[in-house]
């Protein structure tokens, strides 16, 4: 129910800010069009500046091209020293959304038919009951309604791993199958079960060890960062924070003692493993630091293929046939979520294009620079409001942040903290419940949306301990 009201309300404030604008803002004659039928090259309106109120980079820019990018905007010189600004369009229209959601579903075909079919192998084989043994002591401590040995914690175990090394490929259809493990023993079939709610939480939180992408980003945008790797530990300790907020969330709500010395012993020991690790990734180079997490997680992924591949021998089962049998669950399990998330992505595309998120950040701004207070943090804010929504779309604000003031400006700075401290909770809710039928997701979104909350805090009050005298 509260994934319909919430779904439900996107659309009618989309709705009701587009009309409002069409109806008392001119230049949006063709809003109602480029909701519907626009695309994310096409241009919502125009307005000339003149050079003066350029940033220097799209000046450069425009002396050796025709166009520049300036932030969601592209500019054209139109005479001497005067420029033509056309706003692009936030987000393809429904029409064109439709089908990119169509098209995110099809890609996926592959990757969980080859994932999916390896774990086929490694459950028949007895590898997922084997990790089930090894994290049941801390698992059955957060999920008491999971039966000790249950294969559920070995798809759970395997997800959160993916997760840490950000193999997002192989994240989904380990998660994916976790879900339809815990589907197995939800006695209601259409409602969450705690269980359910707990791991999707927590994998929501996006708990990931290096930001790989974001530090690559930082390198290589139009004002790139002296030292594209110094967001590195603000991020991890974001993204941790908010993952222990997710976990503390759902225990009070389901009434588990988080304290409880099983659990204790696990948060303090993976602490201690990540900030040993974490001592030793600091004095790497930008360079070294993605040569690192590239051979770890790919090296990682190649062990946990052949692992199973000499379990299945070791066993004497049909490799091929489980592989083969695996991967049609893969096949069938993308294409049943393509209705959520087409009706998911739908309602995003129209929240972007009617502009609304323009009217929350500009009166944030607004009440913010009333009260006296420092308002460097809001320009960072648009990632951090996107990112539950569109992980293409936050990083993509990610990267026009860093283009309008640089990447070692505070709010570029924040942008790449807020990107890597939280996940895509709405395209998680739609995939992950999606794939297995959930309509009543109960409490998860709220809880999923204060861990977010706890995160971006988070990630503003490290970037002004961090990076505080950055302008």
């Amino acid at each position: 129910m509260a994934l319909s009201r919430i779904w439900s309300a996107f659309i009618i404030v989309a709705v009701l800010v587009a009309g409002f604008r069409f109806a008392f803002q001119p230049g949006q004659e063709k809003i109602f069009n480029q909701m519907v039928t626009g695309k994310g090259t096409d241009t919502a309106y125009a307005r000339t500046v003149d050079s003066a109120a350029l940033p220097a980079y799209v000046v450069q820019q425009l002396q050796q091209d025709k166009t520049a990018i300036w932030d969601n905007d592209r500019v054209v010189k139109t005479g001497e020293g005067q420029y033509r600004v056309f706003r692009l369009l936030p987000s393809n229209g429904i029409i064109e959304t439709c089908k990119g959601a169509v098209e995110i579903c099809i890609g996926l075909i592959g990757i969980m038919a080859l994932f999916m079919g390896f774990m086929s192998i490694a459950e028949k084989a007895g590898g997922i009951r084997f990790m089930s043994r090894i994290i049941g002591p801390f698992f059955s401590k957060i999920f008491p309604d999971i039966p000790k040995g249950h294969p559920a914690m070995g798809h759970m175990m395997m997800n959160f791993s993916a997760n840490l090394l950000g193999l997002d490929n192989a994240a989904t259809p380990f998660g994916i199958k976790a879900m339809e493990s815990l589907q197995e023993l939800n006695p209601e079939k259409e409602k969450a079960s705690n269980a359910q709610i707990m791991f999707l939480c927590l994998h929501a939180a996006g708990f990931s060890l290096i930001p790989v992408s974001i530090i690559a980003v930082r390198a290589s945008v139009k004002n790139p960062s002296a030292n594209p790797t110094d967001i590195f530990v603000p991020c991890m300790i974001a993204t941790f924070v908010a993952t222990m907020a997710a976990m503390f969330i759902v225990s009070i709500k389901q009434r588990i003692n988080i304290f409880q010395k099983t659990i204790m012993l696990w948060v303090l020991s993976i602490s201690a493993v990540i900030a040993l690790l974490v001592l030793y990734l600091v004095s790497m180079s930008a360079e070294g630091l993605q040569s690192f997490s590239g051979a770890l997680s790919n090296g990682l992924i190649l062990t946990i293929f052949i692992a199973i591949v000499l379990g299945g021998l070791y066993k004497k089962i049909n490799i091929f046939d489980a592989f083969v049998d695996g991967a049609k669950g893969g096949f069938e399990v993308a294409v049943r979520i393509i209705p959520y998330l087409v009706g998911m992505l739908v309602a995003i595309s129209l929240l972007r294009n009617s502009g609304t998120f323009d009217v929350i950040i500009n009166g944030i701004k607004s009440l913010f620079a009333a009260l006296g207070t420092d308002t460097r943090f809001v320009d960072g804010l648009p990632t951090a409001f996107i990112r539950p929504l569109s992980g293409s779309g936050a990083r993509g604000m990610m990267i026009d942040t860093m283009n309008a003031y640089g990447a070692d400006s505070f709010a570029g700075r924040l942008s790449a903290i807020l990107q890597g401290s939280s996940d895509t909770t709405f395209y998680v809710i739609a995939v992950y419940f999606g794939a297995v039928g959930i309509k009543n997701t109960r409490y998860s979104i709220g809880a999923m949306l204060l861990a977010d909350l706890v995160g971006i805090i988070t990630a503003i009050s490290l970037c002004y301990l961090f990076f505080g005298n950055a302008a």
